[in-house]
């Protein structure tokens, strides 16, 4: 694929290596510009500000991603983005759940550059990367699982982020998006992909039924 004129979204927590991802994506693959963001909420407004970008890269851990609803939400709102995962998480199970949310590539953070180079060259041309590992990893039985799929019955309330929280909460007081969007002085592009989470975390189709199973688990 031709990626040039073309735009990515790099979203990690660090500012040393999204420097460095954007060398290997500006010089090795060609893309005309970089932007970064810190957080989800970042990720999404600069997405909702120029949704002409053709590639975001989301590290697994960064703020304000808690479950695969989140990565879902993203690729629902912004259907022409090809998404890929950044994660220092070699477990089987994280893998599995991040694809299974719809992204277009789980990659290591360890690899090496030319590696990642190709992992990202493979997603942009079209395809879906996985880790050539992953047929041998072996799910981990303790610890704290880092991509969380969406339970499909009454999820807790700890399954959703802060911010998903607040939207909930005044979607439940009956207001819009916009007004939403004014209240937690977020873009209305930011809004609409944290309702789509919450519709994906609830199986809900419709403003309503998102309030009233936020009701339900609210009170319950």
């Amino acid at each position: 694929m031709d990626k040039a004129g073309q735009v990515a979204l790099i979203a990690d927590g660090d500012d040393y290596f999204r420097l460095a991802l954007q060398t290997i994506l500006i010089k090795q693959l060609g893309f005309s510009s970089v932007v970064h963001a810190a957080s989800l909420d970042e990720a999404v407004e600069q997405l909702s500000q120029k949704p002409s970008k053709s590639l975001a890269v989301f590290d697994h851990a960064i703020p304000g991603i808690k479950s695969t609803a989140c990565l879902t939400a993203v690729r629902d709102c912004f259907p022409n983005l090809r998404l890929a995962v950044l994660s220092t998480s070699h477990r089987k199970r994280d893998v599995l759940a991040a694809l299974d949310a719809g992204v277009h590539g789980y990659v290591p953070k360890t690899i090496s550059p030319a590696q990642l180079v190709e992992a990202l060259r493979l997603i942009m041309d079209g395809l879906i990367y996985v880790p050539p590992s992953v047929a041998s990893i072996a799910p981990a039985s303790d610890g704290v699982q880092v991509l969380k799929a969406v339970p499909t019955r009454r999820p807790p309330i700890d399954s959703l982020t802060p911010r998903q929280k607040e939207v909930l909460e005044l979607l439940m007081q009956g207001k819009s998006n916009k007004e939403i969007a004014q209240t937690l002085s977020l873009g209305e592009g930011t809004v609409k992909v944290h309702m789509a989470a919450l519709f994906r975390v609830f199986g809900a189709r419709s403003r309503a039924a998102v309030a009233a199973a936020g009701s339900q688990l609210l009170s319950g």
